[in-house]
């Protein structure tokens, strides 16, 4: 993992007070991941909404999976090293094989970028650091840092052309299919 983040989470006390529940680093291995060349650290999920703000567990330790449970959401940073580095690892049938064992939908006839996929989601993607492209089947926009992107159930890749590593906040909503 090419870097670390501090994670701070409320709750509250058996009278009901709110205090701190957990801080530190975000845990291996729930926690940390990596997958077809990137890096991603999830912060939190929630299963239901409205979110249950009960209990102490780590909504993190379970298996990775890329889109949120039903009726859910995921908060995660993923790190895209440059598409250089990233291609190196990533082969077609690892992609496809972590795609359907992660629960998403992997375009392998899209020649444009081969980390091209969809979601049943509504993403939110915030760059906070470095820059990467954002590419639909129709176009593609740079973003650099302070850019945001509302990912609306399309399918859609990544790409950093650049020689640094960049990284993107997402916050991932379940939604409906788009036909």
């Amino acid at each position: 993992m090419a870097f670390e983040i501090r994670r701070i989470v409320s709750g509250h006390n058996a009278q009901g007070k709110s205090l701190f529940i957990m801080d530190g680093p975000v845990g291996t291995p729930a926690g940390r991941r990596s997958s077809a060349g990137t890096s991603v650290v999830e912060l939190w999920q929630t299963d239901s909404a409205p979110a249950d703000n009960t209990g102490d567990k780590d909504a993190t330790d379970h298996p990775f999976r890329l889109p949120p449970p039903p009726n859910g959401t995921v908060f995660r940073v993923v790190e895209y090293p440059p598409d250089k580095e990233r291609f190196a690892t990533m082969s077609s049938q690892e992609w496809s094989a972590d795609a359907q064992r992660q629960g998403y939908h992997r375009d392998s006839g899209n020649a444009r970028h081969a980390g091209f996929h969809k979601t049943d989601t509504v993403d939110y993607a915030f760059v906070i650091e470095g820059e990467v492209y954002a590419l639909m089947d129709e176009g593609e926009k740079l973003m650099k840092t302070g850019d945001v992107l509302i990912q609306r159930g399309t399918n859609h890749a990544w790409s950093n052309r650049s020689d640094k590593p960049a990284r993107v906040v997402f916050v991932l909503i379940d939604a409906k299919p788009v036909p």
